[in-house]
C-alpha cells in the first residue's frame, strides 16, 4: 500500500503548489492590467471611472472579472459618447 511515508507525497505536493503559484501568478497580472485599462479608458465621466476602479480594487480578482466581462469584452472601444 502506497502511503505518505513512501516519499511518493512530496513530488505531487511540490507540483500542486507550483501550480498553484503559478496560477496566482497569472491572477494578480490579469488583476492588474484590467485595473490599468480601467484607468486609462475614456468613460461618459469621470465618477464612472471612479467607480470601476474601486470596483477593481475593493474586489480583487472577482472584480476584474467582471469588469473584462461587462466593460472590456462588449466595450472594446470604451463607453464614451460618440462624436
Amino acid at each position: 500500500m502506497i502511503g505518505f511515508g513512501d516519499g511518493l507525497f512530496w513530488p505531487f505536493a511540490f507540483a500542486f503548489t507550483g501550480v498553484m503559484a503559478i496560477v496566482a501568478i497569472i491572477v494578480i497580472i490579469f488583476w492588474i492590467w484590467m485595473l490599468v485599462d480601467c484607468a486609462k479608458r475614456k468613460f461618459r465621466n469621470n465618477v464612472e471611472k471612479i467607480v470601476w476602479i474601486v470596483v477593481v480594487v475593493l474586489s480583487s480578482w472577482f472584480g476584474a472579472l467582471v469588469y473584462f466581462v461587462v466593460i472590456h469584452s462588449l466595450n472594446p472601444t470604451g463607453l464614451a459618447k460618440k462624436s
